[in-house]
């Protein structure tokens, strides 16, 4: 289901699915995913409307998506030997996560 979110960081409201709701210290606070802008955020509860139908026909200018048989890699430097070489990762780092964003820009 798809509601309408305010956002502190773009001062607009934008459509977003919810995601997970948390209980603060004097509020529920409900994680997001912005289908416009393709982000996740937190919101708190008293920043959440139902969407009018007109909203709703809007096209997504943002899809979820996947790299298919797309595999994180890492550098390991051998410090003994000088070397450095490209090697397979169980997890994707911040860096190269940082990398990839910039090349899609």
């Amino acid at each position: 289901q798809i509601y309408v979110v305010f956002s502190e960081e773009l001062k607009c409201w934008c459509r977003a699915v919810i995601k997970s709701i948390m209980y603060c210290t004097d509020h529920y606070q409900t994680e997001c995913f912005l289908v416009d802008y393709a982000k996740y955020i937190f919101v708190k509860s008293k920043d959440i409307r139902v969407a009018l139908e007109a909203f709703m026909q809007i096209p997504y200018r943002a899809k979820k998506c996947r790299l298919y048989r797309t595999k994180p890699v890492t550098l390991r430097i051998d410090f003994c030997e000088d070397t450095a070489k490209i090697v397979p990762a169980k997890r994707w780092d911040s860096a190269a996560t940082r990398y990839f964003q910039n090349l899609l820009k």
